[in-house]
């Protein structure tokens, strides 16, 4: 079968010709309809600081994807051949102290589908099937394979009170495109958007923010200061990893405000923690992956209901070879998510 590999440690990738996975004992075979390129693959190509202290090549990755299951390997339950599914690319070991209590999302064990584990940049992957989502076949493979960015979203989203609240999301990739969506279907009162792409501003648009800031060209606290009639956002939702906007973030935050924390930055930086959290008494929460399986059913939810338009997130469909065109856009932040069938 065609993949994407990481074959080397060092910049680049591979196409290459591999043979097709075979379930091991309660996995499954899935046959790939659609897979979407994420941030963490454009980390892998670039063979950042992160990738090379993480990734061990050889490894085909992706994780994010949407397939028919084809065959199930010994002893696989809860699905069955001819099913239409997604991932959870958490694989959780089950059995250590935070998987016992409920939060399976942050596993001490953890491995990631297509980061410690072969994934989806392919024609098949071969997956646990305690990881599989039943998916309807209703949902078009394109958009179910971004449900896993959309969990994030969602995840992120669900520590924090956004009803009737004055919302400002930091960060216009794919995931803060979706926790606009998310922000409006739960009823937040105003979103203000922020990045520095001129792009992904006119995406936050029609996403539905309310106000769209660009660090570039605006002075983001007083913007959205003025916004808020002086008080600041009740909530804070962090999405871009970049020191900058998290000062701005904290700063244009209202005295007891909620922060949801899902942006990675690339290394340590300096940070007023008294001044922005402590004297502000802010309440910060920081948010790895999805709840299993709670936040599934929630993204379910709001697809079901249309209050969530994956449409409007995917900006970019191509074929598997073409994987570098998409990880170029992706490096310049001209696209939504990048769509690829195998």
């Amino acid at each position: 079968m065609k993949a994407i590999m990481k074959r080397e440690p060092k910049p680049g990738f591979e196409l290459v010709d591999v043979a097709q996975p075979k379930p091991g004992p309660k996995e499954i075979l899935v046959k790939v309809k659609a897979t979407s390129i994420c941030g963490t693959d454009l980390h892998i190509t670039e063979w950042d600081e992160w990738s090379q202290n993480r990734i061990k090549p050889p490894l085909l990755y992706g994780h994010e994807f949407a397939g028919e299951v084809i065959e199930l390997g010994p002893g696989a339950e809860g699905v069955q051949v001819g099913d239409f599914v997604s991932a959870e690319t958490h694989i959780a070991c089950g059995q250590c102290f935070q998987c016992k209590t409920g939060n399976s999302h942050i596993c001490e064990n953890v491995k990631i589908l297509g980061v410690d584990v072969n994934g989806c940049f392919a024609e098949y992957a071969a997956i646990p099937a305690a990881n599989a989502w039943k998916n309807s076949k209703k949902i078009n493979p394109k958009h179910a394979s971004a449900q896993e960015p959309l969990g994030n979203a969602v995840h992120t989203i669900s520590y924090c009170n956004v009803r009737d609240a004055n919302v400002a999301i930091f960060g216009m990739g794919p995931i803060g495109l979706c926790a606009v969506q998310v922000c409006k279907a739960y009823g937040a009162s105003k979103v203000i958007a922020v990045d520095p792409s001129e792009y992904r501003g006119k995406m936050a648009e029609r996403n539905g923010a309310d106000l769209v800031l660009n660090p570039k060209a605006d002075d983001v606290v007083k913007e959205v200061l003025g916004a808020t009639d002086g008080h600041g956002t009740d909530v804070y939702i962090e999405m871009s990893g970049s020191p900058q906007a998290i000062t701005q973030g904290f700063k244009s935050l209202r005295p007891g405000g909620e922060v949801g924390f899902l942006g990675i930055p690339k290394k340590p930086f300096e940070f007023d923690w008294a001044e922005n959290v402590v004297f502000k008494g802010c309440t910060v929460h920081g948010v790895n992956g999805r709840r299993m399986w709670d936040t599934w059913y929630r993204t379910r939810a709001l697809l079901e209901s249309g209050k969530v338009d994956l449409g409007k997130i995917v900006t970019h469909e191509m074929r598997l070879e073409d994987f570098g065109r998409g990880i170029e856009l992706m490096r310049k932040g001209e696209c939504g998510k990048v769509v690829l069938t195998p």
